[in-house]
């Protein structure tokens, strides 16, 4: 009788062991599936600590970082993050990793990597699903372009290598990828040399490129020059600079200003390249500086029928590139892409140089403000009426709002 009991208490212990080590697992494994959340908010505090928030509304409230974010590590996450479907990716240059995170409650979890070596990605665009096209540069000297396609699902390599794009030459010292559009058996690449001038100054060449790769042998077909203005789009994991309308015709921003390109004396322009076309439309530019802006843009985030937001500098309120981040300047514009009209929006001035920080869906665009003055708040734009007003308050420790994203 002993010897049963003892039996059916040893059972009773495994069964107990294996429902706790199963419970465990499927936990486990449960904490790694995407984020339902709907959006997520990247805050730089005044201290220097990084966050990432998820939220469901950004139509009210107030939220302190400090008591409802992931605190992050930065040797692991920066705001050059691509954020998508529940999850997070970035490449870790000390580690020479790709990786996926994901937000369990309050902490950031690695979810994923693979190894990247030499990689420096400048661009990245989902073309189907969990496909990752990466475009970037080599690290040592920024003049070789690269490619990766990633299934972002397993976390593998599909294919990557070398593009046969020409390095920079004689005064010319790096490459600057500024977008990649994908157009059936296409790929179109925008980019400008880059001249070093000091060892944190440097100047671009005043020739935007698009180069035509025939995809996805990623060989190359032939190239547009342009010197309507240089430096097309920029880093657009950090903020955008171009769409496709609903009709299929691709606008592009080029930023000379001198926290992109660095040429001020050229236009910020916007560029289009047309349905079916593998070049710009020669006979489109809208001028930004030369409008009633009279200063460089930075961004560009498409609100549909034709019309989109930029963000302009105020060339008056800052003195250089040492105070162009921390001095709340920046103005947010509505404008006509066919017609060329403009229209200031009657927000604060915002702070912040390059930020991803519109996030637009049906009939309202969330715009993300650093002021000053007013504090932290996301904005809520009605497209259809013209009206603003405020939304989510981002208080506490938070000094900037650095970047916004549809989650899911």
């Amino acid at each position: 009788m002993h010897h049963t009991a003892k039996t059916a208490a040893l059972l009773l212990c495994s069964l107990i062991l294996c429902c706790f080590f199963s419970s465990c697992h499927q936990q486990e494994k449960e904490d790694l599936n995407p984020s339902k959340k709907k959006y997520s908010i990247y805050i730089l505090a005044k201290d220097g600590k990084e966050y990432l928030l998820e939220i469901d509304s950004l139509s009210s409230g107030t939220i302190k970082p400090e008591d409802r974010g992931a605190l992050l590590n930065g040797e692991v996450m920066d705001r050059d993050v691509i954020v998508h479907e529940g999850y997070y990716y970035h490449l870790s240059r000390k580690k020479a990793s790709f990786e996926k995170y994901k937000i369990n409650g309050k902490q950031l979890i690695l979810v994923a990597a693979m190894p990247l070596k030499d990689f420096s990605i400048e661009n990245c665009k989902w073309i189907a699903g969990d496909t990752l096209l990466l475009t970037g540069l080599n690290k040592a000297d920024y003049t070789q372009v690269k490619y990766l396609k990633v299934n972002a699902a397993a976390m593998t390599r599909i294919s990557g290598g070398d593009i046969n794009i020409p390095h920079p030459s004689g005064k010319f010292t790096s490459i600057s990828i500024g977008f990649t559009e994908l157009r059936k058996d296409k790929l179109l690449i925008g980019y400008s040399y880059n001249q070093q001038l000091g060892a944190s100054n440097y100047s671009t060449s005043d020739t935007s490129y698009v180069s035509v790769l025939q995809y996805p042998e990623m060989t190359l077909l032939k190239t547009d020059k342009d010197t309507r203005s240089t430096s097309p789009g920029g880093i657009n994991t950090i903020q955008s600079y171009a769409f496709n309308d609903e009709k299929g015709d691709y606008y592009f921003m080029s930023c000379p200003g001198i926290a992109l390109g660095n040429r001020p004396e050229l236009p910020t322009g916007i560029f289009r390249i047309n349905k079916g076309d593998q070049a710009p439309d020669k006979s489109y530019f809208f001028n930004i500086s030369g409008s009633v802006i009279q200063n460089h843009a930075y961004g560009i985030w498409y609100l549909g029928n034709h019309k989109a937001i930029i963000r302009s500098e105020r060339k008056d309120l800052f003195k250089g590139l040492s105070d162009h981040y921390n001095t709340a300047h920046f103005e947010f514009y509505v404008i006509d892409l066919l017609k060329k009209d403009i229209k200031k929006l009657a927000l604060p001035l915002d702070k912040g140089t390059r930020r991803e920080c519109i996030i637009v869906e049906g009939n309202l665009a969330y715009i993300a403000v650093n002021s000053t003055l007013h504090g932290n708040y996301i904005w809520i734009y009605n497209i259809t009426t013209g009206t603003l007003r405020k939304g989510l308050q981002l208080a506490g420790d938070t000094d900037f709002i650095m970047r916004t994203d549809k989650l899911n």
